[in-house]
């Protein structure tokens, strides 16, 4: 007869029942990428090399506006020759895999959704929509066409509570803001998946279009997974409103990766811009910043107050590592916070600046820093051109003080992005923005702070490890084959740190594998013990095993020799009942084995087991809580049962 494998499942899971109704997710890491083993989320959908990347030909033309509700279908290509603005509370739908070419040969051609109308684009990772130039290979170049702006009916702080997006003729279809009523839930669609490449018309004179414009848009509307590519302006600029944004990605953009105004107080998490080192606006117009962010253009005091949520924002700067580079002139890539905002920027990376690190420019915003509206905590500041900071001559205050006084590290100018990140300087700008091993970035995180606190969801961890649970390894008294198995884990994504180890007698093929192989080749039982770190701290999870020889019978022969065996209660407290239902005379040993495999009870020594039931009172009042094994042994063979000690 074949030996039989006694299997059993051990799995651990912690977690918790809690509703996830903030839009922040918590992490263990700065920046906008976990660590290997979890995949960027930039992956597949995301484009690097757009100026060769080959686009199908046009299949129909728009060359109007859209007045009814319409679907621009998968498979089709969309030649847009037009500045199309969807009106009259119409919605626009683009299935995934559509692709729109913007008209170089059109004034400004673009996609303006009105108040009221909506944009329902969900592109997937497999197909995501794609608004680019329809230029030739090689030929594409910013500003061939216009973008794509969404305008809302949510607050902000413009008097009157109405405004117009800039360069624009001012009518009805180019407005945004009520002016009265403002609906901060106001919901101009569903934007994921999008690439949005070489655009920026320059409508009037300096006076170019984003990539995405946001203007007074609600916070319900969708927006996530979201590219710019080569804009000849910023890449994504609110203008006041409420929506969130998850998952955005600025590429080698000319003017600000992400602008914020007319009190914009939404929340955004998980970020990418990465600079050209020869790509920057003119200086004389204006220089080109990570993050730029008024309250308004004089800085006045109205309200509401740009005091948006950044968090876990990676930021590569032109200097890309090199000693002496040589950038275009316009070049400051700073955290530039000015004219009374009150922005909040938290768990980034912030490297290669061509300047400094973050300027808090001018009295209002310093005021608002020393009265804790302006936050700026638990960041990285590396690599910079000159020094981690700036400020202006105002002496509100000291804005070393500042960022040292919350808990943002600064690593000096010759510190930079290739110390905390796998590879973040490719020549084809194909990096792996993911912390590296021990990297900086996986230490020093935080979402306790008031502000960021109130929007963070509650996430629970689970940590579960299974792995077969008793092992025949020979005959009789005899070990004949090592019980060699692999454990099967489910994890919490974005996790930062997994280690396993294992009590005496087991050997592990590795440490760190996601689900490494065991060896144990003597009898007894064992343990094995992961341990994961995640957004919530340190979980474990504990599987034990026990070895044994056993007769070469089935389970099914030794389970009729011992019969049903029950614990009663179990979960127990001070005492637990043992009944044992044996169809065989003979003497018993009972032994109670920890995790560990210690042996902390032996309560029945070589006594009698009579045909039918037989009943054993276990003491426990002296267990600690926790998971205890049983183990009978009759001269036939053993059986294992859990104990769970919960005083």
């Amino acid at each position: 007869m074949k030996k039989i494998l006694f299997t059993a499942i051990s799995a651990v899971c912690l977690s918790g029942g809690f509703a996830q109704t903030s839009f922040i997710t918590k992490t263990c890491y700065r920046g906008a990428f976990a660590p290997a083993p979890t995949p960027m989320w930039t992956d597949s959908w995301t484009e690097w090399d757009p100026q060769n990347k080959v686009y199908p030909a046009p299949t129909m033309t728009v060359t109007g506006n859209i007045t009814s509700n319409t679907t621009w279908a998968s498979g089709q290509t969309v030649l847009l020759s037009a500045q199309c603005y969807v009106t009259g509370n119409s919605v626009l739908t683009i299935q995934p895999g559509v692709v729109i070419l913007g008209d170089k040969n059109v004034t400004g051609a673009g996609l303006f959704i009105t108040k009221g109308s909506q944009l329902i684009a969900n592109g997937t990772a497999a197909q995501p929509i794609v608004f680019t130039s329809n230029q030739a290979v090689g030929l594409r170049t910013r500003g061939d066409w216009g973008g794509i702006i969404l305008l809302g009916k949510a607050n902000n702080n413009t008097p009157g509570g109405i405004n117009y997006v800039e360069g624009l003729p001012q009518s009805t279809d180019t407005q945004f803001g009520v002016a009265s009523g403002a609906d901060d839930n106001d919901n101009s669609g569903s934007l994921s998946y999008i690439r949005l490449e070489f655009g920026g018309y320059a409508y009037q004179q300096d006076k170019e279009i984003n990539g995405f414009t946001f203007s007074a848009v609600g916070k319900g509307t969708t927006l996530h997974h979201l590219q710019v590519s080569y804009n000849n302006d910023d890449a994504f600029e609110w203008f006041g409103g409420t929506v969130n944004a998850k998952y955005l990605v600025s590429y080698r953009n000319l003017d600000d990766d992400f602008d914020t105004d007319f009190g914009y107080s939404g929340n955004v998490q998980f970020g990418l811009a990465v600079r050209d080192p020869q790509l920057a606006d003119a200086p004389a117009v204006s220089t080109s910043e990570f993050f730029e962010s008024d309250n308004n253009a004089t800085g006045t005091a109205a309200t509401p107050l740009t005091s948006a949520i950044f968090s876990n924002i990676t930021c590569i700067g032109p200097i890309r590592g090199v000693t002496s580079p040589t950038l275009a002139a316009g070049h400051r890539s700073r955290v530039r916070i000015r004219r009374n905002s009150a922005l909040k920027i938290y768990n980034s990376i912030f490297t290669d600046q061509a300047t400094r690190g973050v300027f808090i420019d001018g009295s209002a915003s310093e005021t608002n820093a020393l009265n804790g509206a302006l936050i700026f905590k638990n960041n990285i500041l590396a690599g910079y051109g000159q020094r981690a900071t700036e400020s202006g001559t105002f002496g509100i205050i000291n804005t070393n003080t500042f960022v040292i006084a919350n808990a943002n590290d600064t690593l000096g100018k010759t510190v930079n992005a290739s110390s905390i990140l796998v590879n973040p300087y490719p020549a084809n700008y194909v990096g792996d923005y993911r912390p590296s091993p021990g990297s900086l970035a996986l230490s020093n995180v935080s979402f306790t702070d008031a502000a960021i606190s109130a929007v963070t969801a509650v996430s629970p961890s689970t940590v579960i490890a299974n792995t077969p649970n008793v092992f025949c390894i020979g005959n009789g008294a005899a070990v004949t084959n090592p019980a060699i198995f692999a454990a099967t884990t489910t994890i919490t994504p974005d996790y930062c740190a997994l280690s396993w180890s294992v009590s005496p007698g087991v050997s592990i093929s590795s440490s760190t594998a996601v689900n490494p192989t065991f060896t144990i080749s003597t009898v007894g039982t064992f343990s094995v013990f992961l341990m994961v770190t995640d957004a919530n701290g340190a979980q474990t999870a504990v599987s034990a095993i026990t070895t044994n020889t056993c007769l070469d019978v089935s389970v099914k022969e030794v389970k009729n020799t011992l019969g049903s065996v029950s614990l009663s209660p179990n979960p127990s407290n001070d005492a637990t009942t043992l009944s044992v239902n044996s169809s065989n005379a003979g003497p018993l040993t009972v032994s109670i084995f920890d995790l560990t495999g210690k042996l902390v009870s032996s309560p029945v020594q070589n006594q009698n087991l009579s045909n039918g039931e037989n009943t054993f009172v276990l003491d426990t009042k002296e267990f600690q809580n926790g998971i205890y094994f049983v183990t009978l042994t009759t001269a036939n063979g053993k059986e294992t049962v859990k104990l769970v000690v919960n005083k």
